[in-house]
């Protein structure tokens, strides 16, 4: 079953938060570049990416996994943007308006994955 990526709302949100963690990140001390700015920009780029392969896949089943995947990814980067804002490496209130866009990311991810239960 073809899906296209392009057209799913869950892509495009996730998209676009990759742009704004990479924004964001770039404001990490030096010191950081190896640590968490890499770790959050994975993550970031992973939701999106798993998006892409499970909308690839043959079967709901094959695209659910993807999803769930980028579910886990998407919650991982806001835990680290979590943890950047109490380390007090990031702006907290930029960090907390960045957090609110991916707790709507989440839901939405969680939404479409428990349509394609099977």
């Amino acid at each position: 079953m073809a899906r296209k990526h392009e057209n799913m709302m869950v892509f495009q949100q996730a998209d676009e938060l990759v742009l704004e963690v990479y924004k964001l990140t770039k404001d990490l001390p030096a010191e950081e570049r190896f640590g968490l700015q890499s770790q959050i920009r994975r993550a970031a780029v992973s939701a999106p990416t798993n998006i892409v392969e499970g909308a690839a896949r043959d079967t709901d089943k094959d695209f659910r996994h993807f999803l769930v995947m980028a579910l886990g990814s998407a919650s991982e980067v806001k835990y680290l943007l979590a943890l950047c804002s109490r380390l007090e490496l990031l702006d907290s209130h930029l960090t907390h308006v960045l957090e609110s866009r991916y707790d709507s990311l989440i839901r939405s991810l969680q939404c479409f994955i428990d349509k394609l239960k099977v």
